[in-house]
């Protein structure tokens, strides 16, 4: 239900958020319950779901974000995903993936009920919690 609650919140506002400079998300403004269903074990895949490769988002700290642990082979099925080295929260709940130089590499933002990779990258088309 929990999770029902932030993508209510990210639809209303993702439309405020595009095509505009992305700003981090004031994690001390936001509820802990809806942080802690963000923080969780995520699926990348391709737009017909069949490449698909696990990350878990983490809330502690790390260079460039937060700590995302990306599976073993995750880099053989999205190539671009060796290169990742934290992940960050902006407003509008868009998550993006950035690399060792703090570059933000890919950002997923939710135009309808589902997040949606910005820009597709490596076959990289949306990211779903499991």
């Amino acid at each position: 239900m929990k999770w029902a609650a932030v993508m209510a919140v990210a639809m209303a506002t993702s439309s405020a958020v595009s095509g505009q400079t992305l700003k981090l998300m004031d994690l001390k403004e936001v509820d802990p319950a809806l942080l802690r269903d963000i923080y969780a074990t995520w699926e990348l895949q391709d737009a017909k779901g069949r490449k698909r490769c696990r990350v878990v988002l983490k809330s502690e700290s790390t260079i460039g974000g937060s700590q995302i642990d990306v599976a073993k082979d995750c880099a053989r099925t999205f190539p671009v995903m060796d290169e990742i080295a934290a992940w960050r929260l902006y407003e509008g709940w868009t998550i993006g993936f950035a690399d060792a130089t703090r570059k933000l590499r890919i950002q997923f933002s939710t135009p309808d009920n589902r997040y949606v990779a910005e820009p597709e990258t490596d076959g990289i088309f949306t990211i779903v919690k499991k």
